[in-house]
């Protein structure tokens, strides 16, 4: 068996090291990188390094330095083939079988690389020769300085189909055709066709590997014809699903930034490094794919995605949201920057500077806002259908997450404003008593109106229904905090008439409010060891409670969901109390057809609150 370097650098960037060594011992995050006490000798300040970019731990006490498979020779102790199977299993790779010409490959690769950089050396002594005048025009037209042709390496294939062949002959047309330099057509009867170059009358741009080395090329046409760009095809040195253009040098530039931003092609990544955005990427020809996506969250937590304003552009962005929904993961996400319509970056910086593409990234959106607004834009919400079908898209997003707490905040996200959009709860009106103009008495004299009665919110009854609800809503409180901050309006307007029920409600509210993040047994402490804490133990151990919010073992999502629903009635039901109280009270007062459709109004939402209320008290298995 014989792993060749390049197999072996595949898995290397396939493993996150941060994760893997986070297995064994605890990392925490430091700037962009990791630390953590070293296993390899005692110590008790971190001084025991992870960079996952550069795919190496080291400790400053002892020296410790490796990458994956040395951790999991060293650390794991397994044999060398042991480490690697491990690492590829968990990497979805297959270790190559047993092959005596893996050896005659790596060889050969080493070679693809020479071959490489000779073309390159080719192409750019090209463009400054008489043939490349084409080139160094069109250079000029886009505005690319001296600096930036050289930085980037521009060349010239000429319009020929045998010059680049002839110039490396001494590699050998197999090798040639190997590195996609030259295509070689498939052989018609018994005549044997002459290979030939590819790439002819184009602006040569090489890309390279995140090593620097050359690995393939694009081409732009300078004259008529398609397409535009040409790209090398797939080689032993080039995927152009797992490249990125401009890692090479986007990667340092990214570590003085604290960014990396995504455009769509090379000429964008050019046009904007010369305008001081080193930090640049773009994909080559195909839509951003999952190891283009992991790679980027190795140099930061979340990239910024800057398509083109243009359809094409939009429609390039929400197929790279979509493709990141498995990925997700707690911090690593995308956000995206959409350039004015009818506008490239090169555009926009050239008319009006590098301020105006800050000011395009400062608007960045968040993918939660992205894939929001896109579910929107599909098609009208007019009727009740349409309104499903918005709700089905968004079921279809959080489905293809596969991490269980980013998907639980993002269907909390999007059922509010989803309820927000079409289930907005209104503010009472009541209908107000008609003015009263005060009457004489039977003396004569003037007496003044009766003063309208002062409305007064009903408190949840301390038995009932309502209480069985009410200790539910609490027990679920106790069992997912995090949903307090979420209700706080709502549960601070509750009035209570059980006094131990009261004072818990109050002390969950304190407690939650005086943390950033709140857990049930740090509740549990504030309430003390009182009554207090014995109601809301006893409150955790009511499985004879119906709901699924006070199960130990229930669907996380439906329960959250199931206990906002059940806090919105339970809030709701004293004030449309209090709300047909008013609007019975004035219809006493002043009997007329306004005030009586008022009246029947409240009566149905009174009929509709009941039977939310009883859908509730619903054993768990027929909600």
């Amino acid at each position: 068996m014989s792993l060749t370097p390049q197999w072996l650098d595949e898995l290397r960037a396939r493993t996150t090291l941060s994760t893997l060594i986070g297995k064994s011992i605890k990392v925490q995050k430091a700037g962009r990188e990791y630390k953590a006490c070293c296993p390899f000798h005692n110590e008790k300040t971190p001084s025991f390094t992870i960079n996952d970019e550069k795919g190496f731990y080291h400790c400053f006490g002892c020296g410790a330095h490796g990458d994956a498979i040395r951790w999991m020779t060293e650390q794991r102790g397994l044999p060398f083939m042991d480490a690697v199977k491990e690492l590829a299993a968990a990497a979805s790779m297959d270790v190559p079988a047993a092959d005596p010409r893996a050896a005659q490959r790596a060889e050969q690769a080493k070679g693809l690389h020479d071959v490489m950089q000779a073309a390159q050396d080719w192409f750019a002594a090209e463009m400054n020769g008489a043939d490349g005048g084409t080139a160094r025009e069109y250079l000029k037209k886009r505005g690319m300085r001296a600096d930036t042709i050289k930085a980037f390496g521009f060349g010239y294939s000429p319009d020929s189909r045998g010059k680049l062949k002839t110039a490396l002959q001494e590699f050998g047309d197999p090798m040639l055709v190997e590195a996609g330099l030259l295509i070689a057509p498939e052989a018609t009867g018994d005549a044997k066709r002459e290979s030939y170059d590819r790439f002819r009358g184009r602006l040569m741009i090489p890309i390279r590997d995140p090593r620097g080395r050359v690995i393939a090329f694009g081409g732009r046409i300078l004259g008529a014809g398609e397409p535009k760009y040409l790209n090398s095809p797939d080689t032993p040195l080039f995927d152009k699903g797992r490249t990125l253009y401009n890692l090479d040098r986007a990667s340092p530039a990214s570590r003085q930034t604290g960014r990396v931003i995504v455009v769509e092609g090379y000429m964008d990544v050019i046009a904007l490094a010369q305008a001081g955005f080193g930090e640049c990427v773009a994909p080559l020809g195909t839509a951003l794919t999952e190891h283009q996506i992991e790679r980027l969250w190795k140099m930061v937590e979340v990239p910024i995605l800057c398509f083109d304003g243009d359809a094409a552009g939009q429609k390039a962005a929400i197929r790279a949201a979509l493709r990141a929904l498995p990925l997700l993961r707690p911090g690593h996400s995308l956000c995206f920057a959409t350039l004015p319509q009818g506008q490239d970056p090169d555009d926009l910086v050239r008319a009006s500077g590098p301020a105006a593409f800050e000011s395009v990234l400062a608007q960045s959106e968040p993918l939660v806002d992205r894939l929001w607004s896109h579910a929107l834009a599909v098609g009208p919400l007019d009727t009740p259908e349409q309104r499903a079908a918005l709700k089905q898209r968004l079921a279809e997003y959080t489905d293809a997450m596969t991490h269980g707490d980013v998907r639980a905040h993002y269907s909390q996200i999007f059922r509010e404003r989803h309820d927000a959009l079409f289930f907005a709860r209104r503010a009472f009106t009541p209908m107000q008593p008609r003015p009263q103009r005060g009457k004489m008495d039977r003396k004569g004299q003037w007496k003044p109106p009766i003063a309208p009665p002062i409305r007064e919110t009903r408190a949840i009854s301390a038995t009932g229904t309502e209480a069985m609800l009410l200790c539910g809503v609490i027990a679920g409180l106790l069992r997912y905090p995090d949903r307090i901050k979420e209700h706080l309006e709502e549960l601070s307007g509750l009035r209570i008439a059980d006094p131990v029920m009261a004072a818990l409600m109050e002390k969950l509210l304190t407690g939650a409010m005086r943390e950033e993040s709140v857990e049930t047994d740090a509740l549990l402490t504030i309430l003390g060891t009182g009554e207090l804490y014995n109601r809301a133990k006893g409150l955790l151990r009511a499985d004879a409670l119906t709901f699924t919010f006070t199960r130990k073992k229930a669907d996380e999502t439906r329960a959250q969901r199931d206990l906002d629903e059940a806090i919105r009635v339970i809030a709701a039901g004293p004030e449309i109390d209090a709300a047909l109280a008013d609007a019975t009270r004035a219809m006493g007062e002043a009997l007329d057809e306004a005030s009586f459709l008022h009246q029947q109004k409240l009566r149905e939402l009174k009929a509709t609150h009941a039977q939310r209320l009883a859908d509730l008290m619903q054993p768990e298995d027929t909600v």
